[in-house]
């Protein structure tokens, strides 16, 4: 991956000829989630939209007239933000209905507003994380397990993966090996300790995810990763859960 470019809010680097990720370099560590800009021939892929606190749209470079599709892994904050920005909205069935309103309790966009540090540069003079809201994104397709977002040249599997969350999702290339993982795994300390995550349901999509040929992943946070760092993360996981159920 290419060095990070740092612009007023966002930050982007170009990871080949047709990805880019961008992030979001002046919000907390804890909400800074990475986004993927992935070009196809028919359509475009997002795949989610950070916080929503300046406008992700203008920062997506998509010919004009040409699909884009936006796929939410998951609804929390930082990963929903600025996904009302676009037409094309997809996310987990699971949690459909949420989208409709966007819920602080459900985000957990209240978590946000008394962080410390939430920001280190002030978006614009006066705001305040406390008045930090997401507005209402209707899903236009809802994704389950086995279903497929094709862009002309390549299609992605979305697979089911709770735990994080319980309607975590990510997708597939089953041809390429390319996996967009959201918060489902990535390379970093996972977060299975919110109000909604099921340990139990983690456990077993860590043992899903070791037999999973994927050739790169791209996650929701942390650099990307290989088969073997993803089979490394997944035992680790799986360890620690043991360790911690075994009262060691």
């Amino acid at each position: 991956m290419g060095d990070l470019v740092m612009g007023d809010w966002f930050g982007r680097a170009v990871v080949d000829a047709r990805t880019t990720m961008l992030t979001e370099p002046f919000v907390h560590d804890f909400v800074r989630a990475n986004m993927w800009h992935l070009k196809g021939r028919d359509a475009d892929l997002l795949v989610d939209t950070g916080m929503g606190i300046c406008p992700l749209a203008p920062e997506v470079d998509t010919p004009v007239g040409k699909p884009l599709i936006v796929v939410a892994t998951h609804i929390h904050l930082d990963h929903v933000g600025s996904l009302h920005e676009f037409p094309l909205r997809m996310g987990p069935k699971v949690s459909a209905a949420r989208f409709d309103g966007m819920d602080d309790a459900v985000t957990y966009a209240y978590m946000f507003h008394n962080l410390d540090g939430a920001v280190s540069k002030l978006p614009a003079p006066g705001w305040r994380a406390a008045d930090y809201r997401i507005p209402p994104a209707p899903l236009t397709r809802t994704l389950d397990e086995g279903d497929v977002v094709d862009l002309g040249d390549r299609k992605f599997r979305v697979l089911h993966l709770p735990g994080h969350s319980p309607d975590s999702i990510a997708l597939f290339d089953e041809a390429d090996g390319l996996f967009f993982a959201g918060d489902a795994i990535y390379d970093g300390m996972l977060i299975d300790d919110l109000p909604d995550s099921d340990r139990a349901a983690y456990c077993r999509t860590m043992q899903r995810l070791l037999a999973l040929p994927i050739r790169i992943g791209h996650g929701g946070h942390g650099p990307s990763f290989d088969r073997l760092r993803m089979r490394e993360i997944a035992s680790s996981y799986l360890r620690r859960r043991e360790r911690f159920v075994s009262g060691l």
